[in-house]
């Protein structure tokens, strides 16, 4: 687990490079809002990362046929609200980002939960903002542990 301490401008630019640096290709994404998620998911699609978007407002029929090309390996990264933090195993998510840091800290636990399943590895990645920052503490008390918190490397600040 880590986060990174960005601003809320710098967010897109750090997970754009991520994604394209460490060629991230099983990778779940999740924002608060779902018009954050989809918005996110236009715009990484804009930069040449083929993604889907889920969340509660998407039909059930369009969620199993997301999730049947997510675990395919069909899709690579998967864009999506909560209502995919609970409940939906995917065997191999590498990595998973909050995007934006839950408001239910329990909410953490259960995105997170995603990656590293049944003893495999993974990597949780949190962004904090000026925006959603306040979130941590909360997040740790319920943890029961710090969570290593980091600015991200100038590699991931570059511009394209």
């Amino acid at each position: 687990q880590v986060v990174y301490l960005v601003t809320q401008e710098e967010k897109f630019l750090v997970l754009l490079n991520l994604i394209k640096q460490q060629d991230l290709n099983c990778l779940m994404i999740f924002a608060n809002q779902r018009y954050e998620a989809r918005d996110l998911s236009v715009k990484l699609n804009k930069h040449g990362i083929h993604c889907a978007f889920l969340s509660g407002e998407v039909d059930q029929k369009k969620r199993v046929s997301v999730l049947e090309g997510f675990r395919s390996g069909k899709i690579k990264v998967l864009v999506a609200t909560d209502v995919i933090g609970r409940g939906i195993h995917v065997d191999g998510v590498t990595h998973v980002v909050n995007y934006t840091l839950p408001q239910d800290p329990e909410d953490y636990v259960h995105r997170i939960g995603r990656t590293g399943r049944a003893g495999s590895k993974g990597t949780a990645i949190s962004f904090a903002s000026e925006f959603d920052a306040f979130q941590l503490p909360a997040i740790e008390t319920y943890i029961e542990q710090p969570l290593p918190c980091v600015y991200p490397e100038e590699k991931l600040l570059e511009k394209y």
